[in-house]
């Protein structure tokens, strides 16, 4: 497969396919039994709580690609784990073709459960090592009806020429492949079930850079072949700029920029998404002053008050350490969130 890769497709205006309005999710790790028996001797121990998600608004419209950008632990994995289902968010709505999930009945759940796949980050770990392909692939689609058993093995060897892989493969095991193989075995496995939305982790972050390209032409393929929606869910703007309509930057489990990916590249507004676009190798010969983001994530156990990024940012200001920026309408299209916006130009 040539490795040059091809021109994301035009989006597709409409109702949004799945929205998010106030979303977070925490995780709580309660106190052990010592700490609690040390709180009756006086000590103050607490629960943990992870603020993995923070009031995420987003909508994904249908037909396109939506990437999900910021550095690790900043709740990009989390915040597609809720879209796909597999955490429930702690606050906040999901609603998909314009119906909450809450409100949802046993029909439009089912719809929704088959409707939204996930392509997990390392596909050795998500593959059952104890199961042949044929049945990786083809087990969920028997089992809710969409093929009937005596069909599976047809169905499944269609899905293997779709994603690039031999049909005669089925009876092997997931050790037996490469780990690009092994990654289009995931995507036949979420292309199973006749998905509207993929959620796409780090699809292809453990790929050598050839192979990514290969992974990543085959995705735009099949958006064209099944009219697919993505959320790609990326630390690498350069990989999410070849295949994504729109970008949206988190830090710290919140968003705090989206916007087209041109204007992402060409006129990025937050300091967080110039950071990041200036971290990015490229081809030019002269010659350019590395400079990293000082300092380093904090932790999700404790976000600083007032903007997340404040400690890290050059142009923090003093109200950057007190109160939080909400995402302001810049144009059309794209919204940033930091005080810097509120100054007159």
């Amino acid at each position: 497969m040539d490795t040059v890769l091809e021109q994301p497709i035009p989006v597709t205006t409409g109702t949004p396919l799945l929205q998010l309005q106030g979303i977070s999710k925490r995780f709580t790790q309660d106190i052990d039994l010592a700490a609690r028996i040390a709180n009756l001797m006086g000590a103050q121990n607490r629960a943990s709580v992870v603020h993995a998600v923070a009031d995420v608004d987003l909508e994904i419209r249908p037909g396109e690609v939506i990437g999900v950008v910021g550095e690790s632990g900043c709740g990009k994995s989390t915040l597609g784990r809720v879209i796909a289902g597999i955490n429930p968010p702690t606050e906040g709505t999901v609603s998909y073709q314009g119906k909450p999930i809450a409100q949802m009945n046993a029909a439009e759940r089912r719809a929704w459960g088959l409707g939204v796949q996930m392509i997990f980050q390392n596909p050795m770990a998500s593959l059952n090592p104890r199961m042949r392909v044929l049945d990786i692939v083809g087990e969920a689609p028997v089992v809710h009806g969409l093929v009937k058993a005596s069909q599976k093995a047809e169905y499944v060897g269609a899905l293997m020429r779709q994603v690039g892989l031999d049909p005669d493969y089925a009876q092997r095991y997931p050790h037996q492949f490469s780990g690009g193989q092994r990654q289009r075995i995931g995507i036949a496995r979420a292309l199973a079930l006749k998905p509207r939305l993929i959620v796409c982790d780090e699809a292809v972050a453990a790929l050598d850079v050839s192979i990514q390209a290969q992974v990543l032409n085959l995705f735009l393929a099949l958006r064209r072949e099944f009219d697919l929606t993505y959320l790609f869910i990326s630390h690498n703007l350069g990989v999410v700029g070849h295949v994504s309509d729109r970008v949206v930057i988190m830090y710290l489990g919140r968003i705090v920029e989206v916007a087209p990916t041109e204007t992402i590249f060409s006129a990025p507004n937050h300091p967080y998404t110039q950071a990041l676009l200036s971290e990015l190798p490229t081809l030019e010969t002269t010659r350019r002053a590395y400079q990293p983001i000082k300092g380093e994530l904090p932790s999700p156990l404790a976000p600083p008050p007032g903007c997340a990024f404040h400690p890290r940012c050059p142009h923090a200001m003093p109200r950057c350490k007190v109160e939080a920026p909400l995402l302001r309408t810049l144009q059309t299209g794209h919204t940033s969130a930091c005080h810097l916006n509120d100054i007159p130009s």
